[in-house]
């Protein structure tokens, strides 16, 4: 005997999606009202059965349009256009979205909510052509729209369209704020679709990223987990939101419990292999693997991203220049560059691009490059690409031989990523100050900084950071210092080797000739030397001078 519809419906009120599809599937067709086949397909839908969703919300809508029940017929038709649109399919999405605007026709109803809702497509559609005055245009109609007919579903889709646009035309924290709002609403009302949640959940925080807004996308991140963690059956969006969160987790600092999270993220994916989680977490595992030198395994783990369809730079990138592969590194960034056109992609690839142009010795175009990076950063407030910039002028200027200049962008960029935090950029950041502080003779403050980067990259797990940074030490070593001299005593001692007196000394090194006298005598002390012709035996044979 198999269940009715009425066990199905009261599963599918206390939000249990699993249960619901069950009862719904096993339950009597004839059983099964228009607004019982518009549940299952959205009970299927949560719970990723993509098929089964879409035949019982075309059973649905066909249930009201026979019924002449239009506001039925359009909104099954709705959020089924919706569904397969996200999923890629274009084609039949765009038929779903003209089946609203025939059923409106054929009861010639000419003002309807669902003429607002069919303004938010037109207006995603433009967004993603780049054609944001026509974006906000159908965006600021649809919100004229559920305004009239209070209508809470199309004001978040028309707000969070709207919003997204304004960030795109570069009003970032006008757009942000009104995504803000969106988000509020949605964790707050119980009059939204979860079909909806879930997808302004992914949309914001993905515009969040976008922005490297990362205490945004930290804060709704959290939300989304715990809205997932609250429905225990959801498919959709659970990936993107495991996903997100190994993003953050990796950027500061916990880089095992980023791998456990990419791997829920892939477990999820297996069965899923159109939903965009599934590409975004195989390039974060191919991050991870990179950045602790497993680079035979990250190289798979990006192959197997572009399969599904993701592009995996600029991580694929850098992983040709850790191969030190530069030519290969070089045109890869170069071709992923020009075809970003966005603002914000071009961001996220301009730090690695600046990176592989200096290892190509191309200091002109490493500084180009800064300087869009710049630039971009200076249009938003955001310091995680406030920090990507500052390090990259930082390392062309020091590139270009001006040392003095690269510090204080270095040490800007430094502090921006401490706060963040996001240890392993602010590590490189340290790489990058010692450097300048060894080309301007500042040893002591070279080695506290090659001594705090190397510890950082040691707790991270970071292998081809530590290793760079032994190569670095050794080719930009300070002096020998035989006898636990000073560096300071070691400059003396081979000022001494030259037959400089005392005088001289303090003239040349700007130090008083008392301070001068009292570092002979701790050279003395230090290499039980009883004068200045044995002091400068000792430099010679220690290959100071």
């Amino acid at each position: 005997m198999t269940a009715g519809p009425e066990a199905a419906r009261t599963e599918y009120a206390q939000r249990r999606w699993g249960a619901a599809r069950g009862l719904f599937a096993s339950a009597a067709s004839a059983d099964l009202t228009a607004a019982d086949l518009e549940r299952w397909g959205l009970a299927a839908f949560l719970t990723g059965h993509d098929a089964e969703s879409d035949t019982a919300r075309e059973r649905a809508h066909h249930a009201y349009a026979r019924a002449g029940d239009v506001n039925g017929a359009c909104r099954t038709a709705y959020w089924l256009a919706l569904a397969l649109t996200l999923r890629g399919e274009a084609a039949r999405g765009g038929g779903w979205f003209g089946r609203v605007r025939s059923v409106l026709d054929a009861h010639t109803v000419t003002d309807s909510v669902w003429t607002g809702f069919l303004l938010v497509p037109r207006a995603m559609a433009a967004f993603f052509a780049d054609d944001l005055p026509t974006a906000l245009s159908a965006a600021e109609q649809a919100i004229g729209y559920a305004g009239r007919f209070g209508d809470p579903d199309l004001a978040v889709l028309a707000h969070n369209a709207h919003g997204q646009a304004l960030v795109g035309s570069g009003a970032v924290e006008a757009g942000l704020s009104e995504l803000d709002e969106v988000m509020v609403h949605v964790t707050t009302a119980e009059d939204v679709s979860p079909q909806l949640v879930g997808l302004v959940y992914c949309a914001v925080i993905n515009t969040c990223r976008d922005v490297f807004d990362v205490r945004r996308s930290r804060e709704w991140t959290s939300a989304l987990s715990r809205w997932c963690a609250a429905q225990p059956d959801l498919v959709p969006y659970r990936g993107q939101c495991t996903v997100h969160r190994a993003e953050i987790l990796q950027l500061t600092g916990s880089w095992p419990e980023a791998d456990a999270e990419v791997a829920r993220a892939c477990a999820q994916a297996e069965t899923l292999t159109r939903d965009p989680a599934t590409g975004m977490a195989l390039y974060q595992r191919g991050e991870l693997l990179r950045l602790r030198g497993d680079l035979v395994a990250a190289e798979a783990a990006y192959q197997a991203a572009i399969r599904v369809g993701h592009d995996p730079q600029p991580g694929f990138a850098l992983l040709r220049l850790a191969e030190r592969r530069t030519g290969a590194a070089r045109g890869a960034i170069r071709r992923a560059l020009d075809e970003a056109s966005r603002p914000s992609l071009r961001a996220r690839l301009l730090p690695a691009y600046v990176e592989i142009a200096l290892a190509a010795d191309d200091v002109e175009a490493a500084r180009r490059a800064a300087e869009e990076l710049l630039e971009v950063s200076g249009r938003q407030s955001a310091p995680l690409l406030d920090a990507a910039a500052q390090q990259a002028i930082g390392a062309v200027r020091l590139a270009e031989s001006d040392p003095s200049a690269a510090l204080p962008c270095l040490r800007r960029a430094r502090s921006l990523a401490q706060a963040i935090p996001a240890p392993y950029d602010e590590a490189r950041c340290r790489t990058l100050i010692a450097l300048a502080c060894r080309a301007l003779g500042d040893h002591d403050s070279a080695e506290l900084e090659f001594g705090a980067a190397r510890w950082a990259f040691e707790q991270l797990g970071a292998v081809p950071e530590v290793e760079r940074m032994d190569g670095l030490a050794r080719r930009s070593a300070p002096p020998a210092r035989p006898g636990r001299l000073t560096l300071r005593e070691v400059e003396v001692l081979r000022a001494v080797a030259t037959g400089a007196t005392n005088r001289a000394i303090a003239e040349a090194m700007f130090l008083s000739e008392k301070t001068v006298a009292r570092h002979v005598a701790n050279i003395f002390t230090k290499l039980d030397l009883s004068s200045r012709a044995a002091a400068t035996a000792f430099a010679y044979e220690h290959h100071l001078v």
